[in-house]
């Protein structure tokens, strides 16, 4: 998970709307917290919250700018197309935290803010 290759195999599945390749790259323990929802943590329970999200939209896409890596973390900037049902796209700048365990993804924290994504246009 320390690498960039790593991360592009990572947003290629959340892009896929691949729980479960998602999942691959968090310990079964991991704390995910996206925007301002709470935080949640388990395998189970996070992919329930990521499976709901997936269904809020039709298609998403991320575009990678840049990253920072520390000992046992991973930052990384980018930007975020969604597609809404209607078909309509919006583009969103975020930035991902990650805290690494043992190759894995023990905290995943996404700062972006979807309030846009699901007010009127």
């Amino acid at each position: 998970m320390a690498t960039t290759l790593a991360l592009d195999t990572l947003f290629v599945r959340i892009d896929a709307k691949d729980t479960a390749g998602f999942l691959e790259f968090l310990d079964s323990k991991a704390i995910f917290r996206f925007g301002n929802a709470p935080p949640v943590a388990g395998s189970a329970t996070v992919a329930q919250a990521v499976e709901g999200f997936f269904a809020s939209i039709r298609a998403l896409r991320h575009a990678l700018l840049d990253t920072w890596q520390g000992k046992d973390s991973l930052v990384c900037q980018g930007e975020v197309t969604y597609t809404r049902h209607d078909g309509s796209e919006l583009t969103l700048p975020f930035v991902n935290v990650f805290r690494l365990r043992d190759g894995k993804v023990g905290e995943y924290l996404v700062y972006v803010d979807i309030a846009p994504l699901h007010a009127s246009h």
